[in-house]
């Protein structure tokens, strides 16, 4: 399938778009800046300009498939985060609807189910991501939401334990979300579901059965 990965210069998104090319799809990479192509280009990975706060609808032409992995990281403030993880994932959602797309794939948190529960500093960014994921689902969209615990850098282990729902919180790996992810990609099986995953003993390809 093609893909278009939204946010494919940050950590998850790079390593997605990675795993994609080597399941046999065709990721594009969308990314913002030029000099951001070259590190895509030179592995054989199809790139696109378009940048969250401007009309980046261009970017979904003969798409089958999108994942929404764009965030505006932990060194912004509120306002950033509204446009982006928000607004530009509310945005995402319409350009796809408008370009017929068949599965939505979103990048959420875990934690973006209950926002008035999160911790101070993190509430905007909890609240960012419920809106966003509410409107997905209210969409109409064929979807799938992922919400992993805490995101570490340590190497993935291609094990995890993906589950539905619950209050318990843990780690994982960024590499391990972005297998799950591919792998939700690869099965092609929206069934308009919230998962949750953390670190586990369950192979990736297990999942989902």
């Amino acid at each position: 399938m093609k893909v278009l990965v939204i946010g494919a210069n940050g950590q998850v998104g790079h390593q997605l778009v990675e795993k994609l090319k080597d399941q046999g799809h065709q990721p594009v990479a969308m990314v913002r800046k030029e000099e951001q192509q070259k590190v895509f280009k030179d592995k054989g990975i199809d790139t696109v300009l378009g940048d969250l706060e401007k009309d980046f609808s261009h970017a979904f032409e003969d798409v089958e498939s999108v994942v929404f992995a764009a965030g505006s990281g932990g060194d912004t403030g509120a306002d950033k985060t509204i446009v982006i993880d928000q607004e530009g994932a509310i945005e995402t959602v319409d350009n796809a609807k408008d370009a017929g797309i068949k599965h939505f794939v979103m990048l959420s948190s875990m934690g973006a189910d209950q926002p008035k529960e999160s911790d101070e500093k993190m509430k905007f960014y909890m609240y960012a991501k419920h809106r966003a994921d509410e409107y997905l689902k209210s969409s109409g969209l064929d979807y799938t939401i992922l919400r992993p615990g805490m995101l570490k850098n340590e190497a993935g282990t291609s094990k995890v334990r993906l589950f539905e729902g619950g209050t318990e919180m843990g780690e994982v790996p960024r590499e391990d979300v972005a297998n799950v992810l591919a792998h939700i990609v690869d099965t092609a099986k929206p069934e308009n579901k919230t998962y949750y995953v953390l670190e586990g003993d369950t192979p990736v390809e297990d999942t989902l059965k």
